[in-house]
């Protein structure tokens, strides 16, 4: 199998490096181009083609449906952001894509288009876990130093994660059965909600009221930092069929799951900070990634937790909350800086924990052929 080109050695990488990011794990098609230089990341172009209309009619994502669509739409995506850039073929130092965890069918399709790319024009190939894109995205919005906390918070994931720099990820705690996102976008479906389930659900809170209905909050008595949305999701089906589901009730049950999960998320992160700075001294921050981070409400939450916790916080700006490529170039970029790239025999992984260590010694939802799930 051919290599990619050969980097040169870490004393020799330029100051500035300029990488494209394919995006392809789920249901947005994504391609970016970022640029790293000594002052921090600077996005120079960002395209993402949302799905939401193809898989509306089957309430949630068809990966065959996803795969397809991803086919039809990256080369497009990829000409439209290096012609946004601004930038020749010759301008780019390196090209990355998601290789897992993912949809594989939806992974196959951007790795493979990164690998041709890398293959015709001799670029280094990035192969990058979408988790660690989510993990570094906040420094797409500015300088983020290393160490910090993260609650990396989607459709697919909840985890807090000590990240202690390019590569070096410890798992501190997840979620035991469902992710927040999941319950974000199974409580949508259950109440008929259209357009994705995050945004959705936020948008009908606005009409609620947060404590017209009791709904539990798991595991607050663990000292630990396991969650689980699971019990939350059966709460919120009993309520939606106790009566008549007029709108004001479709309301008050999205502002009162929206603040379990507030609270859930508040308190586990509270403790999750407080084990972090053990044995720590100066500034520590608190970052929360992922799609559900982009929840205005979960959001004003946690940073008021971080502050009374006494550290800074952080998050992507709302646009790179959910899946994008500019975090995929960006985390390309950041290992590329350290000299690192991949093969282009480098396999698509439907599973692919951040912490393979933790996955493997510790596995919250045990595995399978296709690995370790978290």
């Amino acid at each position: 199998m051919m290599q990619a080109a050969s980097l040169p050695t870490r004393e020799s990488q330029p100051d500035t490096l300029t990488v494209l990011g394919i995006e392809t794990s789920c249901d947005e098609t994504a391609a970016a181009v970022v640029r790293l230089g000594p002052g921090g990341a600077e996005v120079l172009s960002d395209r993402i083609a949302s799905q939401t209309e193809e898989h509306a009619l089957y309430g949630g994502v068809v990966p065959e449906i996803a795969a397809r669509a991803h086919v039809e739409r990256t080369d497009v995506l990829v000409r439209l952001a290096m012609a946004d850039a601004g930038i020749g073929w010759g301008g780019l130092d390196a090209v990355a894509a998601t290789s897992g965890p993912g949809l594989i069918g939806g992974v196959m399709v951007g790795l493979s288009t990164a690998k041709a790319i890398a293959m015709a024009r001799g670029l280094p190939l990035l192969a990058v876990n979408h988790l660690e894109g989510h993990a570094l995205s906040p420094r797409l919005g500015g300088a983020v130093a290393f160490p910090y906390l993260l609650l990396l918070v989607s459709g697919g994931h909840c985890q807090f994660i000590a990240v202690e720099g390019v590569g070096q990820y410890r798992r501190m705690g997840s979620t035991i059965d469902d992710a927040a996102g999941e319950a974000f976008d199974k409580t949508a479906k259950l109440l008929g909600l259209s357009g994705s389930g995050g945004p959705a659900v936020e948008r009908c809170a606005m009409g609620g009221i947060a404590a017209a209905v009791d709904l539990p909050r798991p595991l607050l008595d663990r000292a630990a930092l396991d969650m689980s949305f699971s019990g939350l999701k059966t709460a919120v089906r009993r309520a939606a069929g106790e009566g008549d589901l007029t709108d004001k009730r479709r309301a008050d049950i999205c502002a009162s799951f929206q603040l379990a999960v507030a609270d859930i998320l508040a308190f586990k992160s509270a403790r999750a900070m407080e084990m972090f700075s053990e044995g720590r001294e100066g500034a520590l921050t608190f970052v929360v990634a992922g799609g559900v981070a982009a929840n205005r409400m979960l959001r004003a939450r946690l940073e008021a937790a971080a502050s009374h916790a006494g550290f800074a916080f952080a998050a992507p700006p709302l646009r790179w909350c959910t899946d994008n490529a500019a975090m995929i170039a960006l985390a390309g970029a950041e290992r590329l800086r350290l000299g690192q790239s991949d093969a282009l025999s480098s396999p698509a992984r439907a599973r692919w924990p951040l912490d393979e260590a933790s996955a493997l010694n510790a596995p919250v939802f045990g595995g399978g052929k296709k690995g370790a799930k978290a």
